[in-house]
């Protein structure tokens, strides 16, 4: 496969690229994952089964749409294909540290030019794409509280049923999350969609962003993921808000935006994901 590699990528860049040496780096619990090299040349490649591919598509136009922000940092997206039956994703290689206070503050920064950058008139995105590997619904639509309520948190809790996991009865809890959100009609903002520590790190040049899930919606959704399992810095929060201030309805949402990372999180992984999810259920008071 790796010769295989560096003949695709020497197609790519127009130069000879031989792998000379490969070193396996932690990729989470999805991928496999490495970090290659010839000569002073590094890149990081994702590796997965076949039937994977279309998770690296989505991965790549997210990454596009970030990047034609101009609002922040992400990794260039150098090669994606098929090889030797594995599907395979080949980025930029940037050495990261966790995000400390200087990069918190600048990234906050960014975060909300990336927010404010856009003219778009409805929720959603041109593809459907994938959030982890669990597939994301984001027909265009005009009413906030419709495109979350029916495309994040119905569906998951559709998933959820196909696999035996239930929350309650999900119309129930898709007209409660309606009503929590009626009136409530955002900017729709272009966003990173799983927004969490393990997503953003700073390198030399600055804080960056990967493994998007973008969509266009509610900005709140990126800064409520940030708080669900913490990690990022206050100064984040400082720097965001001194570019675009949150809106004080912010605490009432935040729970009902994370809700859909929950789910997603008993989809991916089960275990005490599930006894956590259907305390926040009961918490929202959703199927009541």
């Amino acid at each position: 496969m790796w010769h295989s590699l560096s003949v695709q990528l020497s197609l790519a860049l127009g130069q000879e690229f031989e792998v000379e040496e490969k070193m396996p780096i932690d990729g989470g619990d999805i991928n496999e994952c490495y970090a290659i090299s010839c000569g002073e040349i590094r890149f990081f490649v994702k590796i997965n089964s076949r039937e994977n591919l279309p998770t690296y598509e989505a991965e790549a136009e997210g990454l596009r749409h970030l990047a034609n922000s101009g609002e922040v940092s992400v990794p260039q997206v150098v090669y994606m294909g098929v090889i030797k039956e594995k599907a395979v994703l080949v980025l930029d290689y940037l050495p990261m540290k966790p995000l400390d206070s200087e990069s918190g503050y600048l990234l906050g920064k960014d975060m909300a030019k990336l927010h404010q950058w856009g003219d778009q008139l409805e929720y959603g995105f041109d593809i459907d794409n994938y959030i982890g590997t669990t597939e994301q619904r984001n027909s265009w639509h005009r009413k906030w509280s419709n495109f979350f309520a029916d495309h994040r948190i119905g569906w998951q809790l559709k998933l959820a049923e196909e696999r035996g996991m239930s929350f309650g009865d999900v119309e129930t809890i898709v007209e409660a999350v309606k009503e929590r959100l009626n009136g409530h009609q955002p900017k729709a903002s272009l966003l990173h969609g799983d927004f969490w520590k393990g997503n953003a790190s700073t390198t030399v040049n600055g804080p960056v962003v990967f493994d998007p899930a973008c969509y266009w919606g509610d900005r709140e959704v990126d800064i409520a993921a940030s708080l669900l399992f913490n990690g990022f810095p206050d100064e984040f929060y400082r720097g965001y808000n001194e570019v675009w201030q949150l809106d004080e309805g912010f605490e009432s949402r935040k729970d009902i935006y994370n809700l859909y990372h929950m789910i997603n999180h008993c989809l991916l992984f089960g275990g005490h994901y599930l006894e956590e999810t259907e305390a926040l259920v009961n918490k929202l008071a959703l199927t009541e």
